[in-house]
């Protein structure tokens, strides 16, 4: 049975947070340990990253759980316990889940209609190699401020880039760490998205104080983000006008090429500005494409198919490979529908289980209780919200538990040092919200890696905004720059 003297429970924002006074600290770290080391283990050692086969990394996440189950048995946590968390878990992804099946039958719903063609065709005349990368991150910014949604802004205008971007001959991963950089701080500046409301609420502030107060280290990271862009635009070696023209050509010969296209993601966009449901808004996309696709490109659906209905549901459903005389827009031209989300579903469910089982059995809180306790000045302070932050989203692999678990826990002692609550809740989009995509088996992660086809580890490092944002948190926090006190107006 479990030892309800040691166990106490309490609910945040739908979040459970277990604290396990039985545990110490030495055996909450015993699954991180083992995680980190068998995913290290398979990145830098085994050629190809298959160590167990395709599905090696969904593995090591359940051999964690296993881990961290057998250390919640001896201390005593019941099963039935460790069970509801993680049950709990993977509710709270059903959503998202939902959301990356019509992610997948919306890629392939737009390539074959030819809305994907038609944004590379005319997006190539008019994004220069010259522009490209800067100009990827203010799009996807902008769209993401209207939406309040970095998913949504990866899954629309995102999936598009890098179809410009590869067809020019720019890195994948530059473009797809372009797109992510501008569309998480969108993501942070908009009052629609919900970490930006969640984490005021965690800290006790409102959420404009909040945005205003986030805009003075948010502002200067996207510009020397954009900076390095621009540096980066004109250093790359792309493909040349001449291959362009080429590309141009095929796509023109290919698909029947029109404006009226655009309708199609144009509907998404505006009914996900009208505050349309994402499953809903995803849902016409995909119905509007199929019935695009019938008046657009009946010659191409008789091509794949038996007959075009079978096409379409082909195209929903499983792999869509277009052929063309240019390799480059073989690879670009393809879609794995519903099927090609599997992989990252399966990624996102084994995270569920292995983050339940550690906030089951204490470890989650545990762990942030240590970090607590060495946090005995102002800098120490922020750097323990910090590194709590990063640690959450590694271990729990879900970006509102790295908000709601440091909020909840170091909330009074932001308040004992004096520090106004926006400071926390700060900190915590500066390291929780934007740090969530750069960690691989995180729900951000393998989303954003899913939907934009291009591997965590390809676009780590240009993911310029994401991972320059904790650094840039800390350095205001080092040398005092506008860090208000209580009943501070400054």
């Amino acid at each position: 049975m479990q030892d309800k003297k040691h166990i106490s429970e309490f609910k945040a924002d739908n979040q459970n947070i277990i604290e396990n006074k039985a545990l110490n600290f030495m055996e909450a770290m015993i699954p991180v340990v083992i995680l980190m080391g068998l995913l290290a283990y398979n990145i830098f050692f085994v050629e190809g990253q298959e160590w167990l086969g395709t599905y090696t990394n969904q593995i090591i996440l359940l051999l964690g759980g296993g881990v961290a189950a057998i250390v919640g048995f001896f201390n005593k946590v019941s099963i039935n316990l460790m069970l509801s968390e993680i049950w709990e878990n993977l509710k709270s992804v059903f959503i998202p889940v939902m959301i990356l099946f019509l992610v997948g039958a919306l890629a392939g719903t737009w390539l074959v209609s030819g809305v994907i063609p038609a944004m590379v065709y005319y997006g190539l005349q008019v994004l220069s190699p010259e522009i490209f990368l800067p100009a990827s991150v203010i799009i996807s910014a902008v769209i993401s401020i209207a939406t309040g949604s970095s998913w949504t802004t990866s899954a629309t205008v995102g999936i598009a880039l890098v179809g410009i971007g590869t067809a020019l001959g720019i890195n994948p991963g530059m473009i797809a760490g372009a797109v992510i950089s501008g569309a998480y701080f969108g993501d942070k500046m908009s009052p629609l998205s919900d970490t930006t409301n969640l984490a005021p609420a965690m800290a006790g502030t409102d959420l404009f104080t909040h945005i205003r107060y986030m805009s003075l280290t948010t502002v200067p990271t996207i510009m020397v983000t954009l900076i390095i862009f621009s540096i980066l635009s004109f250093t790359i070696t792309t493909s040349g006008s001449a291959d362009v023209s080429n590309l141009l050509e095929t796509i023109y010969v290919t698909f029947n090429i029109s404006p009226w296209l655009f309708l199609v993601p144009l509907a998404v966009i505006g009914l996900i500005l009208l505050k349309t449901k994402p499953l809903i808004a995803l849902g016409a996309g995909i119905l509007l494409a199929a019935v695009f696709a019938f008046i657009f490109q009946p010659e191409l659906l008789n091509s794949l198919g038996d007959s075009k209905l079978s096409s379409i549901i082909t195209s929903i459903f499983t792999d869509t490979q277009i052929t063309t005389e240019n390799e480059k827009l073989n690879d670009l031209f393809s879609a794995g529908g519903m099927k090609g989300m599997l992989w990252t579903i399966y990624l996102i469910l084994c995270a569920m289980v292995f983050g339940g089982i550690m906030d089951g059995i204490g470890a989650l809180s545990r762990i942030t209780n240590a970090l607590l306790s060495v946090a005995t000045t102002v800098f120490g302070l922020f750097a323990s919200t910090v590194i709590s932050c990063l640690g959450l989203n590694t271990i729990a692999s879900d970006q509102y538990l790295a908000i709601v678990i440091p909020g909840k826990m170091f909330k009074k002692a932001f308040e004992d040092k004096g520090l106004a609550p926006e400071n926390l809740s700060r900190t915590l989009e500066d390291s929780g919200t934007v740090t969530s995509v750069l960690i691989p088996w995180n729900t951000c992660g393998a989303y954003q890696s899913g939907v934009l086809g291009v591997d965590v580890s390809q676009y780590f490092v240009y993911a310029i905004f994401n991972w320059l944002s904790p650094f840039t948190t800390l350095l205001f926090a080092a040398f005092s720059i506008k860090i208000k006190q209580l009943n501070s107006s400054k």
